[in-house]
């Protein structure tokens, strides 16, 4: 059972809002950079033929380099058909590409789920806010988050891991003692109310340059 007192909860509440205007500022900004990506399509055609017309070969292998670095950023890489997981992962992925982390990502989860939208964004938000923060303390070598979802039954499942530059987190009252700051605790705080309200599991992970974070929700 989660007691909090009431300025505990209107902090969280304040959070929760905060968080999800700032996830679908993400969400906008990456869907205007895709928009502006397809309207400058035609440009880049005629600037390749122009390069190929003079025969620059390694002007056309530089520009192409550096179309595919533009593009990286931007690309759907999920795509399921659920609308608020691909646009908050996408997002999400773009963002953490854009800051040299590594993301493996899959995913195979139904159109529609049981639990609603903005529990699924809250969670999916924190999680990757939480793995990129962590990943921004290593080298861009060695940053990495590998996100996993999928249906275990009647159940969504969702596995994220990332490395970290910690060693071993000590548990604390059943929750790991973190030195960040207090967003990332009310984050953790709003995952665990979501679980616990919606008759889930979680589990959370901590080994020396890596955490885990494991959920399981009922969809029937």
């Amino acid at each position: 059972m989660f007691l909090f007192s009431k300025g505990s909860n209107k902090r969280i509440a304040a959070y929760q809002r905060e968080l999800i205007e700032t996830h679908y500022q993400e969400v906008e900004t990456m869907y205007k950079q895709i928009r502006g990506w397809r309207h400058d399509y035609k440009n880049h055609i005629q600037t390749l033929q122009v390069l190929a017309a003079d025969g620059n070969v390694e002007a056309i292998k530089q520009y192409l380099e550096m179309l595919n670095a533009d593009l990286c950023t931007v690309d759907t890489v999920v795509k399921t058909g659920n609308a608020m997981a691909d646009a908050i992962l996408n997002s999400k992925i773009s963002l953490a590409r854009s800051r040299k982390i590594n993301v493996n990502v899959s995913v195979d989860i139904p159109i529609k789920l049981k639990m609603s939208e903005i529990d699924l964004c809250v969670i999916i938000g924190n999680l990757f806010d939480n793995a990129i923060e962590a990943c921004m303390q290593l080298p861009e070598e060695k940053r990495m988050i590998r996100v996993y979802m999928d249906m275990k039954n009647t159940q969504l499942y969702i596995s994220f891991t990332n490395l970290t530059a910690s060693k071993k987190l000590k548990k604390v009252s059943n929750r790991y003692f973190t030195t960040k700051g207090e967003g990332h605790g009310l984050g953790l705080v709003r995952i665990d109310q979501i679980i616990h309200r919606l008759d889930g599991y979680l589990s959370r992970n901590s080994e020396d340059g890596a955490f885990t974070t494991e959920i399981l929700i009922p969809q029937i």
